[in-house]
């Protein structure tokens, strides 16, 4: 026990001893790795100042840097800025020694022309004071003053004129007396029988010749495709019966019928015939058509031997030729009273390329008047004024309607020529026009509705066709159109028989394959 007592009081001092050896030499590792944690720390913050330091530098030298390009490039600017307004300076100093050199010899001009006028007036008072002398020395001499004798030599030829006057007017008017009956018929007759022009009956259908029967099945399509997109682009009624190697199209319209026969003729030498086909050729018939009615209205001109005409009037002339008055062609007509104005002018002394002119241009209102409010005379006047023609041509075209008594002697030429042309036997048929004015006032109608795109009386007026725009009308509103339109026709319109209201609603996609 002993023994173990000692043992164990030698081990807890050899223990203790122990311990404190090994918690001294932990706390000098602890003290030196501090130490070595602070150096390091020192030497880190001592690098981060001095990056910091570089870097203010160099943020400082980089500024400095702009600020002297800047500074730079200000003082160029301004140095340039100097410069010009330098330059403008001398410029306008020069400017004005200029202007006052030229003042100064613009009031040297003025002086010498003030010099000039006093002179002048010297001689103009010279002048008038040696003519009063010599007055006065007349007037003693005759015994009168200037003024009596002024007055008796005025009442002595007032009389004598007068006198001579009389006898004149009495002479002219027993002489009109017994030959003017006679001599306006005797230029009337004579302006007849040198010319007496064709009249001219417009027919409604064209006959399209066909290279065989087969052409007709291409003509009509696949389901009627090509023959109504035919009828959609010229307006006509497309007609395919049993007439051998022929078609009929039936139009009231020339114009759109000559479009669509020579579209036709094309189309069946081409041998290509499609929709898309049947438009181009369309279009590009119409541009010739415009053209031919460009040279139609050149060619009259030069035939009749009228010059100078406006662009614009020649292509109203032209159109003319597709436009008929009561079945007579009115550019046949025109050209009947040019000449027929033109001969009368001739017999009477009068002015004959101004009496042409006026008969040529005298109807041209019948060009525009379904497009223009207003008669015809005053349309066309209106258009002749507009385009540089003189007021006398202008005057004659608005009054050759007029029985007035406002009318000049070329209006009265005018009037009677046109009643020679229109009055003569076959000249004009009152069936026609009525029938014409009945299919335009059809198309009015359904035109004054909104929503719709194209419209076409055929069927010699049996028949319209109505083309709507989709994007405005749907399928629903096409239903109400069309009864609407009726109704409206109904109201408004006398015809005999009835008439058949279509109303066609198509929607188009293409596009193209690249």
């Amino acid at each position: 026990m002993l023994v173990i007592l000692v043992a164990l009081i030698v081990g807890l001092a050899l223990g203790y001893i122990i311990r404190q050896r090994l918690s001294r030499k932990k706390l000098e590792s602890c003290e030196n790795l501090s130490t070595r944690i602070i150096d390091e720390a020192k030497k880190e913050a001592e690098t981060i100042k001095k990056e910091a330091i570089l870097q203010t530098k160099e943020n400082l030298l980089r500024v400095k840097t702009e600020f002297e390009r800047d500074t730079q490039d200000r003082k160029v600017e301004l140095d340039n800025l100097e410069r010009r307004l330098r330059s403008k300076e001398e410029n306008i100093e020069r400017r004005s020694d200029l202007l006052s050199q030229k003042e100064a010899a613009l009031e040297n001009r003025e002086k010498a022309i003030l010099n000039k006028e006093s002179q002048l007036n010297e001689k103009h008072e010279r002048a008038n004071r040696m003519l009063e002398e010599q007055k006065l020395k007349l007037e003693q001499i005759a015994g009168i003053t200037s003024e009596e004798a002024k007055n008796f030599l005025i009442q002595a030829m007032e009389a004598a004129a007068k006198r001579d006057a009389a006898l004149m007017i009495r002479k002219i008017e027993e002489d009109a007396k017994r030959t003017a009956d006679k001599a306006s018929r005797e230029i009337i007759s004579y302006a007849i029988q040198r010319y007496a022009g064709d009249y001219v009956a417009e027919n409604t259908v064209s006959v399209v010749n066909l290279p065989n029967d087969e052409m007709k099945g291409r003509i009509i399509g696949r389901e009627g495709r090509n023959i109504r997109a035919i009828e959609a682009a010229t307006g006509i009624d497309l007609i395919v019966d049993d007439t051998p190697e022929a078609v009929v199209l039936s139009s009231f319209d020339p114009v759109r019928r000559e479009v669509a026969r020579l579209s036709m003729e094309r189309l069946i030498t081409d041998g290509r015939i499609h929709p898309g086909r049947i438009e181009d050729i369309v279009k590009k018939v119409r541009t010739e058509v415009d053209s031919i009615i460009k040279e139609t209205g050149e060619r009259i001109s030069f035939d009749v031997g009228v010059h100078d005409l406006h662009p614009e009037l020649i292509t109203l002339l032209g159109s003319l030729k597709f436009r008929t008055s009561y079945s007579q062609n009115v550019l046949q007509h025109s050209i009947e009273v040019a000449h027929l104005t033109g001969m009368m002018a001739a017999e009477l002394k009068m002015n004959i390329k101004e009496a042409k002119r006026a008969g040529l241009l005298h109807d041209i209102g019948k060009a525009v008047d379904h497009k223009v409010e207003g008669t015809h005379a005053a349309i066309g006047a209106d258009y002749a004024k507009r385009f540089g023609e003189s007021p006398r041509i202008v005057q004659a075209i608005a009054t050759h309607h007029d029985d007035g008594r406002t009318n000049t002697l070329l209006g009265v030429l005018v009037q009677a020529a046109d009643t020679l042309s229109a009055a003569r036997p076959g000249a004009r048929r009152e069936m026609l026009e009525s029938y014409v004015k009945r299919l335009e006032e059809l198309e009015s109608i359904a035109n004054s509705f909104s929503g719709v795109d194209r419209c076409f009386a055929i069927q010699a007026g049996r028949e319209i066709r109505i083309f709507v725009e989709s994007e405005k009308i749907s399928d629903n509103d096409t239903v109400m159109l069309c009864k609407d339109i009726i109704k409206k026709i109904e109201a408004e319109l006398a015809y005999p028989g009835q008439i058949k209201v279509t109303v066609i609603r198509e929607t188009r996609v293409s596009d193209f394959a690249r």
